[in-house]
């Protein structure tokens, strides 16, 4: 299995955290894990609140686990309120299904980590995620159909 590098995390981090302050966004919180969902580069800008490491964290490792993108998440968890429950309680409250959780993928599409932003609405944490990823050569897939 091949996972992000920590140069591409690093970039990946400082990118979307760039494009963020680009369009005046709150202060936001990313991190990045590798496709064995383990942590590899986490930034809290200042003035970001207490639980947004958290919150980028569960985005990040709820898409990974899920092996979808934070849309589709998303769209499931209104559909299958029920069954997304039973998937937060199984991850013990690791997972937050919401836009902001990006999956990184290689050139090949393979699922190589997943990036998890929070501090604006869901929304601007993934336009910045998807920035980020592209800024290090590599795919985002926020489980958008057809993206």
């Amino acid at each position: 299995m091949t996972n992000v590098t920590l140069a591409q995390a690093a970039l990946i981090v400082d990118k979307a955290l760039e494009h963020g302050r680009s369009l005046k966004l709150k202060p936001l919180t990313v991190a990045v894990l590798d496709a064995g969902g383990h942590l590899v580069a986490l930034k809290r800008e200042d003035r970001s609140s207490l639980l947004r490491p958290q919150i980028a964290g569960g985005k990040a490792w709820g898409v990974l686990g899920m092996g979808f993108g934070g849309r589709e998440f998303a769209r499931r968890a209104a559909a299958q309120p029920a069954f997304i429950g039973a998937i937060i309680a199984a991850s013990e409250g690791r997972i937050v299904p919401a836009p902001g959780g990006v999956l990184i993928r290689d050139s090949s599409g393979d699922i190589i980590g997943s990036v998890g932003i929070s501090g604006d609405v869901s929304e601007q944490d993934e336009v910045c995620a998807v920035f980020g990823i592209r800024a290090a050569g590599l795919v985002p897939d926020t489980g958008e159909p057809g993206q």
